[in-house]
């Protein structure tokens, strides 16, 4: 017999309620209940990061984690991230202008795993971006690409243009 638990939380930053089987992954729920398709169902074991998601600013693979446990989270994902004004994010901008974007499988993952290493305000050396960013993914081999636009944002972010354009 199926148990059931309600889940309150925000997710994008609209408050949310959900009756969810409690043995359903966070994946499961915010792609079938909220129509939230950035989230994608890659290996469902944690391994691809397809389904990298920020729960309270902490980047999670969704299919480890139960929606039960989302309960008075708060939860972005790729939809979330978004400016107010409805353009899109500087490291999304930075996604496209490196062609770090091939077939999009794995961007979102990507993306919101990079929008938690920004967040924190600090200067990464290359060796510790890649490791960062080493539990995701792709198929079509864009690392490089995927890198150079993280690194070129993180610079930004922290006024270093004229170091950002000479990244190569």
């Amino acid at each position: 017999m199926a148990q059931y638990k309600l889940v309150k939380c925000t997710i994008n930053g609209k408050a949310v309620e959900k009756m969810v089987d409690v043995r359903a992954s966070l994946t499961d729920m915010l792609r079938n209940d909220f129509r939230l398709t950035s989230v994608k169902k890659g290996c469902e074991v944690g391994e691809c990061g397809a389904c990298n998601v920020l729960i309270d600013g902490e980047a999670v693979n969704s299919c480890l984690y139960l929606a039960a446990w989302a309960d008075g989270k708060e939860i972005l994902t790729l939809e979330g991230l978004m400016n107010p004004d409805g353009s899109i994010s500087d490291i999304q901008q930075a996604f496209m202008d490196e062609t770090a974007i091939q077939c999009g499988f794995c961007t979102p993952g990507f993306i919101v795993t990079a929008t938690e290493i920004l967040a924190s305000g600090k200067e990464y050396t290359d060796d510790e971006l890649r490791k960062l960013l080493s539990g995701h993914l792709c198929r079509c081999t864009g690392y490089q690409n995927i890198f150079r636009a993280v690194k070129k944002t993180m610079l930004r972010r922290l006024g270093k243009t004229a170091e950002a354009d000479a990244v190569r």
